[in-house]
């Protein structure tokens, strides 16, 4: 049986990430990141003494966990099993070829009841740059090429926890609203944090001529943010589940309840056939 065609071109990515580390890295994301996945820990409030982080962007990650493995997200995660009571997946899920494939692997890395979060940009990120890319490129050649990478919606990506056999899923996002001098200014910023297109479809012939400029004056014109500024959006989506333990606390089962809610809200309950009452009965 064929493997399907990978999503993304993995050396093309390294590639990427290393050019942003040796030009300076713009990190403000992971900032934002790091700041939600500290959040989340001192809700959990438990020590962690064998974290990992999955990431492809080491040298920030490792200076916010000092004592924490860190591995390659790369298609097998150099992970041992039942290893670790805290692993991390930070800011590459979104271009994981095989999503579930690693979540599965952070799974099989946890100890019993140990926590798993993920953080990755999800499908709203850079809207506004989708939307005039595809215009101006439809506009010049009647078509489209494979430039900005899918990304998932958050209403499709709480299901993979489950499927990757972590208890417990919760799935929640933030949006991050910034504005940038121009949309070339967002460019060189996508290639500063190792966010350019590493897709193994894109088109490796050069871009037809005054694409980039057509889209910056509709992108301009479409979505500006105040004085000579436009608008830009990224989607952060937070994943978090726990290996699966006999200590964890159980959903009880329907129906077994041994108090109605009625009682509890010192209320009355209204059977099928009931009238609400309006207030307006006596007039």
């Amino acid at each position: 049986m064929s493997q399907p065609r990978p999503l993304t071109d993995r050396a093309a990515l390294v590639r990427q990430r290393a050019r942003a580390m040796r030009q300076g890295p713009v990190t403000f994301l992971h900032e934002e990141a790091l700041f939600e996945v500290q959040e989340r820990l001192i809700d959990v409030n438990r020590s962690f003494t064998s974290p990992a982080i999955v990431t492809g962007h080491p040298d920030f990650w490792a200076n916010a966990f000092p004592d924490a493995q860190i591995v390659p997200d790369d298609d097998t995660l150099a992970l041992e099993p039942i290893e670790h009571d805290l692993v991390i997946h930070a800011m590459g899920l979104h271009w994981a070829n095989d999503p579930v494939g690693q979540l599965v692997q952070c799974r099989r890395a946890l100890k019993p009841d140990g926590l798993f979060i993920a953080v990755f940009l999800g499908g709203q990120t850079l809207v506004q740059l989708r939307a005039a890319l595809s215009e101006a490129e439809v506009s010049i050649s009647g078509g489209l090429a494979p430039r900005v990478a899918p990304m998932g919606e958050i209403r499709d990506l709480g299901g993979l926890l489950q499927r990757a056999g972590l208890a417990l899923p919760v799935a929640d996002c933030s949006k991050r609203n910034v504005s940038y001098s121009s949309p070339m200014a967002l460019l060189h910023d996508l290639r500063a944090m190792g966010e350019g297109n590493a897709l193994t479809d894109r088109q490796k012939t050069p871009p037809p001529r005054d694409l980039f400029s057509r889209m910056a004056r509709i992108y301009s014109d479409n979505y500006p943010a105040g004085l000579d500024r436009v608008a830009a959006t990224f989607e952060m989506i937070f994943l978090t589940g726990w290996a699966p333990s006999e200590t964890q606390q159980k959903p009880l089962q329907p129906g077994s309840a041994s108090t109605r809610l009625a009682d509890f809200l010192n209320t009355t309950e209204l059977g099928p056939d009931a009238k609400p009452v309006t207030g307006d009965e006596d007039q």
